[in-house]
């Protein structure tokens, strides 16, 4: 059935402004040209986002034979959108606006233990300390979204996999934080946003069907299968460290260990132990995350010292083994290697890992690594929120 004239209106109106945010600033001619639309139409279009205040006219062409030409650029006030990227160490907080530009964070510590009612207050004090930072108020948010380790059960509301983030495990804490902010929140698994953020930024930008491994603070998964994020039914899909492997004991009530073979195989607090089996003794102190990541920087980085050259070999060979199951099963076009504990081993552990895989698997992905540079699980929650509010905002039919 043919679309009415509002419908097909609103439908150009946000094709141009995806194109704008695409590109840049653009001329009515280009709209025209990469639209499809006639002159005198790509004018109405443009002259109707301006006045509801979607674009603006930012100068013009310059440097061309002929007149210069208008560009228009989408209104960074026209909508903003704030994320979350919680750990049990402290909260992340950022606004973006419709652009995608970040244009306030703030980062609240968050030690000891905590109930529901004071979770919800640090989050609270965590995005009013971004928007105030945005020179916002709270009201001018459109949309929230929150990264958290593990995932809420949509079927109980509970936070599951995750035993290591006190307070968040509260039945009563999401009708709290409902009841505390004013825009809709949207809670998602933090690896799942950092592949949200390596496909609408980075290194599996125009993949359909790919697998993130994160290695950082633990060892997890991101699936997205058919262009989606595949969550599973109880949103656990992912939890690849409590996956059973070869070269460990088989670990039993995982829930309780809170680990799994994967994770005490190929896990970040698994590196420094391997280093000094190996012979390693310059081993840094500090969080096990960091430690890992510069043992992994070190061994990339000395290709030519047996004993980390062999530490890189074996870390690739951990690493292959539960990455064998999961591209068995699932049969990827693309593996991306993220968290510090993998993107530290640049190129030579990456090497090392696809030709391992190849060796234990029958489906052979290109395995890459992930390259959103900085916060990438609060990058991904800021692209998740900005998508939800450019359809709320770009919305021109109604």
């Amino acid at each position: 059935m043919a679309g009415t004239p509002r419908t097909l209106r609103a439908m150009n109106d946000r094709a141009a402004l995806d194109l704008i945010l695409e590109h840049g600033r653009l001329s009515r001619t280009r709209i025209g040209k990469l639209t499809g639309l006639s002159k005198p139409t790509a004018s109405q279009l443009l002259a109707r986002l301006e006045a509801a205040g979607l674009v603006l006219a930012s100068g013009t062409t310059e440097g061309r034979p002929g007149p210069n030409a208008q560009l228009y650029e989408v209104n960074p006030a026209a909508g903003y959108a704030a994320g979350l990227d919680v750990t049990p160490e402290r909260i992340l907080a950022a606004v973006a606006d419709i652009t995608g530009r970040t244009i306030g964070s703030h980062e609240l510590p968050t030690p000891g233990r905590r109930t529901g009612a004071r979770v919800a207050q640090q989050v609270t004090d965590a995005l009013d300390g971004a928007v105030k930072a945005a020179g916002l108020a709270r009201a001018d948010v459109h949309r929230l979204v929150i990264g958290t380790p593990g995932a809420f059960d949509p079927n109980t509301g509970r936070l599951r996999y995750a035993s290591h983030l006190p307070g968040w495990h509260t039945p009563t804490l999401l009708d709290e934080l409902a009841a505390a902010l004013p825009m809709p929140v949207e809670y998602e698994n933090d690896v799942n946003l950092v592949a949200v953020a390596e496909q609408r930024l980075g290194a599996a930008r125009g993949h359909e069907d790919f697998v993130l491994l994160w290695n950082e603070g633990g060892l997890g998964a991101a699936l997205v299968l058919g262009g989606r994020l595949h969550r599973g039914w109880t949103g656990g899909a992912g939890e690849v460290g409590f996956l059973p492997v070869p070269g460990t004991p088989l670990v039993r009530q995982v829930s309780k260990a809170g680990s799994g073979g994967y994770q005490e195989l190929a896990g970040s607090q698994a590196i420094p132990r391997l280093a000094r089996d190996l012979g390693i003794t310059d081993i840094p102190g500090g969080p096990y995350a960091e430690v890992a990541a510069t043992l992994v920087q070190r061994a990339a980085a000395a290709p030519e010292d047996p004993a980390q050259h062999r530490l890189l070999e074996t870390y690739a060979t951990h690493l292959a083994t539960g990455l064998a199951s999961l591209v068995s099963v699932l049969d990827p076009e693309l593996v991306v290697l993220s968290g510090t504990s993998l993107t530290s081993g640049g190129e030579p552990l990456r090497a090392l890992v696809q030709s391992e895989l190849e060796e234990l698997a029958a489906a052979r992905p290109r395995l890459v690594v992930g390259d959103v540079p900085e916060h990438p699980v609060l990058r991904g929650a800021l692209e998740s929120a900005l998508a939800a509010t450019r359809d709320e905002v770009f919305d021109t039919s109604r």
